[in-house]
């Protein structure tokens, strides 16, 4: 029960919340919680490593498994690898970041920390799963507090876009389902039973025909939730309309549930389907990479900016898991890590400039750095990460995932592998142009009195920032914590190719 501790401890912090009296009280609670995370997370990492020093060389590590419906066959089975680790990280890093910034949240305070913590609770239950049904439990979990964020603390059109978003990702939730549905039905133990286990799947062949017929289930369904082409328009809806905490969130970790489970459970699980369908993959990858990027330079929004700036990078994850090569699994995973870090900073920095000039509107603000130098320098660092600046995150992962795709031979894998890295001139002008007209040039007078960032602020930009610098200069650290997991993927993959 030591890796459960990821699912109590937030739990426990939730049902506290409730219990709280006062503004003063949830902050406090809840930035506990959220530290309690961290240092989890952290706990983990170490153990991991020293695990993997005295030479386990086990596929995860602290499992544990107990029976939770036997007429069903269904287990809460967890444990980790470096890629689920990575994606722990990623989200303590966020979720501390996002209770910094709600830190004056005043209308229903209790109940908005109470759904933000609530989300970490899916999240870490999803990464730790290896019982596809109990996936698919805390995949679900997370669905609903979206929506309520979104709806009673958003703005703009919050109902519509609530809405949308809910119908949107339960409906990718189905498409899951099924493909899930599927591989039970298609499996049997040494009892004849059938199987949600992970683990045990791998170690079956589903016959071709079968992963071919369930594969597009799973990985659409999945795809939805990191903005799978053509199926993300609710992405821009929805990140614009959430609350900063809530758009982080949504970016820096509910689409990283896409990327885990299109690399974890449909491609690992359907190896063969993979390869068949791979060029389908590509193709949707890299009109996501291009339309994207191009839609991103007609928003004049900012928060509608990283929302499309987002669909574009999440390409970049689908393209290197649709071109199976080593390289291009590891900058999958790489790019998941960083999009997570690099766009909840950005939100974070929205947020920060919306609270103080209440617009969003790239065409009002300027001048901005000459009142609020620390809010504008975090601005400008998410920026330049996006646009892939050596020496942050974006870069590492990126470059990883274009040196990845160019190993595959095929000539049109080559073509969309050009095409994407085309892509970054394009970020390049909107990010540079957007960062231009936002802090720099003359400063309005309406906005001569503003105040720069708060002690809370800084701490949970200052976090993010160092995260997204460690990956940029020291890229071997995550690189050696998630390659243990992807050369399992890959020896599956490489076997059956």
């Amino acid at each position: 029960m030591f890796l459960s501790s990821l699912i109590i401890a937030p739990l426990i912090t939730c049902v506290i919340i409730l219990f709280c009296r006062g503004l003063k009280q949830v902050r406090i609670i809840s930035l506990a919680g959220a530290i309690v995370q961290m240092i989890l997370a952290f706990i983990f990492l170490i153990q991991y490593w020293k695990e993997r020093s005295s030479g386990n060389t086990s596929a995860m590590l602290f499992e544990s498994d107990h029976t939770w419906f036997a007429a069903l066959n269904i287990h809460y089975h967890i444990g980790i690898d470096g890629i689920s680790l990575a994606m722990i990280l990623l989200t303590a890093f966020v979720v501390i970041a996002g209770v910094l910034v709600s830190w004056t949240m005043e209308k229903l305070s209790k109940e908005f920390f109470f759904l933000l913590l609530f989300l970490s609770v899916g999240a870490y239950g999803f990464f730790i799963s290896l019982d596809l049904f109990t996936l698919f439990f805390f995949l679900e979990v997370a669905v609903i507090p979206k929506f309520l964020l979104i709806g009673i603390w958003g703005s703009g059109k919050k109902e519509y876009s609530a809405m949308k978003l809910a119908l949107m990702l339960m409906g990718g939730s189905a498409l899951v389902f099924v493909g899930l549905a599927g591989l039970y039905f298609n499996t049997a133990n040494g009892n004849g039973a059938h199987t949600f286990d992970l683990l045990q799947i791998a170690q079956m062949h589903i016959p071709a025909n079968v992963q071919k017929i369930f594969f597009p289930f799973a990985f659409v369904g999945f795809g939805i939730f990191t903005a799978l082409f053509p199926f993300h328009t609710w992405v821009p809806d929805g990140h614009s309309s959430a609350p900063t905490a809530a758009s982080m969130f949504l970016a820096g970790i509910s689409m990283k549930l896409g990327g885990y489970g299109c690399l974890r459970v449909a491609t690992f699980l359907m190896p063969d389907a993979a390869h068949a369908y791979a060029p389908v993959i590509i193709l949707l990858a890299t009109i996501a990479i291009i339309y994207g990027a191009f839609a991103t330079m007609m928003q004049t929004d900012l928060k509608y900016i990283n929302a499309y700036s987002s669909v574009s990078h999440c390409g970049f994850v689908l393209l290197g898991i649709g071109m199976l090569t080593r390289t291009s699994i590891n900058g999958a995973v790489l790019q998941m890590v960083s999009h997570g870090l690099m766009t909840a900073l950005f939100f974070a920095a929205i947020g920060m400039i919306y609270s103080r000039t209440h617009t969003r509107l790239v065409a009002q603000l300027g001048g901005l750095l000459k009142v609020t130098p620390f809010i504008s320098t975090v601005f400008v660092i998410a920026g330049l990460c996006s646009l892939g600046l050596p020496g942050l995150s974006g870069f590492v992962a990126e470059m990883t995932v274009f040196m990845g795709s160019w190993q595959n031979p095929d000539k049109l894998y080559r073509l969309a592998t050009i095409l994407a890295c085309a892509s970054i001139v394009v970020t390049a002008v909107y990010i540079l142009r957007a960062a231009g007209k936002t802090v720099m040039g003359p400063l309005s007078n309406a906005y001569d009195k503003l105040t720069d960032a708060t002690w809370n602020e800084k701490i949970a930009a200052g976090l993010l920032i160092v995260a997204i610098v460690i990956i940029g200069v020291a890229p071997f650290l995550l690189y050696d914590l998630v390659k243990p997991g992807t050369e399992l993927i890959m020896n599956k993959i490489l076997i059956l190719k």
